[in-house]
Formats: structure tokens, C-alpha cells, sequence
């Protein structure tokens, strides 16, 4: 892929950094929620709980991860960074896309579950499954916050080679810019 323009790679890093942390924040948010519904007695408070967390579950948390995925996979694909290059790279890739596919197939059908029970009156059978996931979830984008900042463990092996052709090359073309006698 070429490499993104200065505007477009900063408006696009801007998307990238809002979408993060406003999943970061959801995921808080909805951890709250499910401690809520998880160590309250008041049947009331648990189905307003559980019906808050389908709302966040069912219209943010997947556009959410989506808009974060995409447009860290365009931003590693379109910088000096790239997505294989980096092991920090490649790991928050990874985490992201696994807690997107966690989000959607765990995460929402666990919480559509609990609101189907706790609307038929009965109660959470185990209130903890309910905070199981937000704490995973933000426990992994915490830590990919982390590494985004620090940026620790250097380059893959495909970086390593990549790094050392590059430096061949421009090596070769400085010796073919010299003057011959």
C-alpha cells in the first residue's frame, strides 16, 4: 500500500484514537454497569442494568471495534510502522481483532441472555458471567493502550528483513550515484 499523505494519515489517527478510547470507555462503562447488576438485591436495578448494557452491547460496542480495527489495519498498512513490521503492532491487531470477535459472539449474546431472564422475572443465575467479560475486555485494551504508548519488544523477522534489504538498497544506490573516473 503507498503511504498515506500527512492529512489523510492524521485525520485517519484521529479516528483511530477516538474509536480506541471510546471503546476503552464503553467497556468501562459497561464493567460498572454489570458490577450493578452483579451486587445489587433490588430486581429493579439489576433488569435497568442489564437493559442498559443490551443498548451499549447492541448499537456502540461493534461499530465501535469495527471503526478500531479498520482503521488501525489501514494506518499499520499506510505508515513507516506496517502491520507485521512491529510486534506491538501485530499483537494490538490481534487483541483487537479477537475481542471484536469475543464482543459479538460472547459478550452480546451473554448479555441478551441476562436481559431475557431478568425481564421474565427470574434472577441472574451467575451475576459474575455477566462481569466476565467487561473486565477481559478491558483488561486487553488497557494493555493495548499500554503497548501503543511504549511500543516495546522491536521488530518481527519479517521487520528484521525488510529493515536490512532496505538498507541494502540504499546502500547500492549511493554506490551507483558516485562518480566513476
Amino acid at each position: 500500500m503507498k503511504p498515506l499523505k500527512r492529512p489523510a494519515r492524521r485525520a485517519l489517527l484521529v479516528v483511530h484514537v477516538a474509536a480506541s478510547a471510546g471503546w476503552l470507555g464503553l467497556t468501562l462503562g459497561l464493567l460498572a454497569l454489570a458490577l450493578t447488576a452483579a451486587g445489587t438485591e433490588s430486581a429493579s436495578m439489576v433488569e435497568a442494568a442489564c437493559r442498559s448494557m443490551k443498548v451499549f452491547t447492541d448499537w456502540l460496542v461493534i461499530p465501535l471495534g469495527l471503526v478500531t480495527v479498520l482503521s488501525g489495519l489501514v494506518l499499520s498498512l499506510g505508515t513507516k510502522w506496517g502491520l507485521a513490521r512491529h510486534r506491538w503492532v501485530y499483537t494490538k491487531f490481534w487483541l483487537s481483532v479477537i475481542t471484536l470477535t469475543a464482543s459479538i459472539f460472547a459478550l452480546r449474546p451473554s448479555v441478551n441472555d441476562a436481559v431475557e431472564t431478568v425481564t421474565a422475572g427470574a434472577p441472574l443465575a451467575d451475576p459474575l458471567d455477566l462481569v466476565m467479560g467487561p473486565v477481559v475486555s478491558f483488561t486487553a485494551y488497557g494493555f493495548m493502550t499500554v503497548i501503543s504508548v511504549l511500543k516495546p519488544w522491536g521488530l518481527t523477522r519479517r521487520g528484521r528483513r525488510l529493515r536490512v534489504l532496505a538498507a541494502s538498497r540504499k546502500a547500492l544506490d549511493e554506490r551507483s550515484l558516485r562518480p566513476t573516473a
